[in-house]
């Protein structure tokens, strides 16, 4: 049976299947859209009409969606480790802290960095406003949140694969303070996590697309 994830190596939410996949070891393959030859969009787009990203495919079966597609992983090719706990309460704080990240971190970085690629005449100063606000409100939840914590619920998994590329540009968009220590070392600690380092690697030579400017450091 042979997995496929339609995926980019820039993106954060496939960083965040990207992760999972290489903290259990399981074989994929990996279609890389933008491409020279366009073979991969093209198939994206056949399985899954909306062309949203990432997507796996399981033996013809499309999984969209990012949690989603870590859950299916978890159900049907765990590896070593798992991204959800057996316990159903334990697997619940799980999912809230994925959701928060997704939500209340990537959203609103991603609002920031979408301003930026447009036009002077586009820019929404309030709502980028808006959105640095709700940064510094989960950065400061976040970082009383990990203290005395390794991960960010419980044993390394589902919420620290959203964590990983959240915290990665949500800092180069709106800077961690240094007055929270917490949240800034477990962002280095997840820097450090093989499998985000493959993620942050594999990524580098897209860094020029960032439109805020790539900071020299990471």
């Amino acid at each position: 049976m042979t997995l496929a994830l339609y995926a980019h190596p820039f993106s954060s939410y496939c960083w965040k299947v990207l992760i999972a996949l290489y903290e259990a070891g399981t074989p994929f393959d990996y279609r890389h859209l933008g491409s020279d030859d366009g073979t991969a969009d093209e198939e994206l787009a056949a399985h899954w009409p909306l062309k949203r990203f990432p997507l796996l495919v399981d033996d013809g079966e499309a999984i969209p969606e990012a949690s989603i597609i870590i859950e299916h992983l978890d159900l049907h090719h765990p590896g070593p480790v798992r991204m959800l706990p057996a316990d159903a309460r334990a697997a619940l704080e799980v999912r809230l802290v994925d959701r928060f990240f997704d939500n209340y971190v990537m959203t609103p970085m991603q609002k920031i960095v979408a301003d930026a690629m447009r036009t002077v005449a586009e820019h929404d100063p309030f709502g980028v406003a808006a959105s640095r606000a709700v940064l510094d409100t989960s950065y400061a939840w976040l970082d009383r949140r990990m203290a005395g914590r390794e991960w960010a619920a419980g044993a390394f998994g589902l919420a620290d694969c959203a964590a990983a590329p959240a915290l990665f540009y949500a800092d180069w968009a709106h800077p961690i303070d240094a007055s929270l220590a917490n949240l800034r070392d477990y962002r280095q600690r997840l820097l450090a996590r093989p499998s985000v380092a493959r993620a942050v690697d594999e990524a580098r030579p897209f860094r020029g697309y960032f439109p805020l400017g790539a900071p020299d450091r990471d």
